[in-house]
C-alpha cells in the first residue's frame, strides 16, 4: 500500500515538474515571460552554422506588421494588417495555421501595420489595436469574449503612429494607456472588460511604451512613460505616487523602463540619451542619479545582463553601461541599430539592416560569434525576436520564421 502511494506521489510530482518546465519555455507576451527580454532556457547553440541556424519553417501572408511572436501552450500568435483590417493568427509549432480572426480596423496610416504583440494569460488572449480597441479572445479557438473601444470610452487621443503598447496583465486586471482625460492609464477587469480604475489627475497621451510592474518595499508599482512624463502609480488603485516631467521629441518614449535593484533606468531615441533614478525604500519617492547621452534607444529595448545595461543607440552603436554611474564600459557596431533579447549567456541582436547576430557580452567588450541576414519579408526590421523551447522566432513584414537553436 505504501509502495503504491509512493508511486502515485512520484507520478504526480513528475507530471507537475513537466508542466512547469513546459510553461517555463513559453514566451507569452512582448519581450518574454517577465517583459524584460530574457529567457531562462539553457542548452542553446553557442555558435551558429555558416548561413545561420536551420530554418524549420516560415509562414507568409501575415500582412503588414511589426508584432513579435507570442508562444503559449503549443500555439504561436501574431498579428498583421490586411487591407485596413487587423488579423490575429494562431499557428501550431510546425507552422500550420490553426485559426485566424479579424479584430477590426487597424493602423493603416504612416508606418501602417500592427504594432502590438498579443498577451496570453491562461486560456485567454488580449490585444490592443493601433486605434485603441482592446479585445479578449479564447486562446484555443479565437472566439471573441469581449472588447472595449478605449479611445471612445475614455475620450482618448491617438498619437502620430497609432497606439503601440503591448498589454500588461496583473492578477484580475489588464493595464492599458488610452491617453484620455483623467484616464491616461486605465485598469480593466480582464474577465469582463469593465473599468476598475483610471488615472485621475493624469490626462496625457500615450507614448508607445509598454508599462512594467515592480515591487518596492510593500508597494506594487506600475511604471510607464507617457507623452510628457515618467509616471509611477499604485497598480491596485491607480493612485499616482510621482510624475517626472519628461521633455522628448517626436512624442516617442517607446522603451519600457528598466528596474535594477532600487534603480530605475529610462532611455529615449533621437540623441536624448537616458536617465537613472534611485527610488526610495517604499518606491513612492525618487532622486535623479545620473544622465547619460550616448545610449539613446529608439524602440529596440534594453537588457540587464551580468549587472550591466545593454542596448543599441539611434546612431547604431551597441553600448554597455554601468548602472551605478552611467559610465560607458564599451561599445561596438555589431548589427547596427536594432532590438535584442537574451538567453543562455548570449545576446540575440536583430539589426534594422536585417542582420541577426549571436553576441557574447564579455567583461571587456562584445564578441560577435555568429551572424546571418534575414532575407524573407519586406519593409522595416522592427519586430523583436522571441525564443521558446529551443526555437528562435523572427517576424519580418508578412513573414514569420522559426529557427532551430537547440544545442547538440
Amino acid at each position: 500500500m505504501i509502495k503504491i502511494k509512493t508511486m502515485i506521489i512520484v507520478a504526480f510530482l513528475s507530471l507537475l515538474l513537466t508542466n512547469l518546465v513546459c510553461n517555463a519555455d513559453d514566451w507569452p507576451q512582448f519581450r518574454g515571460p517577465n517583459r524584460d527580454g530574457k529567457s531562462a532556457e539553457t542548452g542553446l547553440l553557442k555558435k551558429w552554422p555558416e548561413g545561420g541556424p536551420k530554418e524549420l519553417w516560415h509562414c507568409e501572408g501575415l500582412g503588414k506588421g511589426y508584432s513579435s511572436a507570442a508562444i503559449s501552450k503549443g500555439l504561436i500568435y501574431t498579428t498583421g494588417l490586411l487591407d485596413k483590417e487587423g488579423v490575429l493568427f494562431a499557428f501550431d509549432l510546425n507552422g500550420n495555421l490553426q485559426w485566424k480572426v479579424n479584430y477590426g480596423t487597424e493602423w493603416y496610416r504612416s508606418h501602417a501595420g500592427t504594432h502590438t504583440t498579443p498577451t496570453i494569460d491562461g486560456e485567454r488572449l488580449y490585444l490592443i489595436s493601433g486605434y485603441g480597441r482592446i479585445a479578449c479572445y479564447n486562446a484555443k479557438n479565437g472566439e471573441r469574449i469581449w472588447y472595449v473601444d478605449t479611445l471612445e470610452k475614455f475620450r482618448g487621443r491617438n498619437i502620430s503612429w497609432g497606439i503601440a503598447e503591448s498589454l500588461l496583465i496583473d492578477g484580475s486586471k489588464i493595464i492599458c494607456t488610452p491617453g484620455g482625460k483623467d484616464a491616461t492609464v486605465v485598469a480593466l477587469d480582464k474577465m469582463t472588460g469593465k473599468t476598475i480604475w483610471t488615472s485621475r489627475g493624469l490626462s496625457e497621451k500615450s507614448a508607445y511604451c509598454s508599462p512594467v510592474l515592480i515591487e518596492k518595499g510593500s508597494n506594487r508599482l506600475l511604471i510607464t512613460m507617457v507623452q510628457r512624463s515618467i509616471v509611477c502609480m499604485d497598480i491596485d488603485s491607480g493612485r499616482s505616487y510621482w510624475r517626472i516631467p519628461n521633455k522628448v521629441s517626436h512624442d516617442i518614449s517607446a522603451v519600457s523602463p528598466l528596474y535594477i535593484d532600487g534603480l530605475l533606468y529610462v532611455t529615449h531615441g533621437y540623441r536624448q540619451g537616458g536617465k537613472m533614478f534611485e527610488l526610495s525604500p517604499d518606491g513612492i519617492g525618487y532622486t535623479k542619479k545620473w544622465v547619460e547621452k550616448t545610449l539613446d534607444v529608439h524602440h529596440g529595448g534594453v537588457l540587464l545582463v551580468d549587472g550591466n545595461i545593454h542596448g543599441a543607440s539611434t546612431r547604431g552603436r551597441w553600448i554597455c553601461l554601468e548602472p551605478a554611474t552611467g559610465k560607458v564600459l564599451y561599445q561596438d557596431r555589431l548589427v547596427g541599430k536594432g532590438s535584442a533579447i537574451y538567453a543562455d549567456g548570449m545576446l540575440y541582436c536583430y539589426g534594422e539592416s536585417g542582420k541577426l547576430g549571436l553576441v557574447k557580452a564579455t567583461p571587456t567588450g562584445y564578441e560577435m560569434v555568429s551572424s546571418f541576414k534575414i532575407t524573407r519579408g519586406s519593409r522595416e526590421h522592427w519586430g523583436h525576436p522571441s525564443i521558446s523551447d529551443g526555437r528562435l522566432y523572427i517576424r519580418h513584414g508578412d513573414v514569420l520564421m522559426a529557427y532551430d537553436i537547440k544545442g547538440n
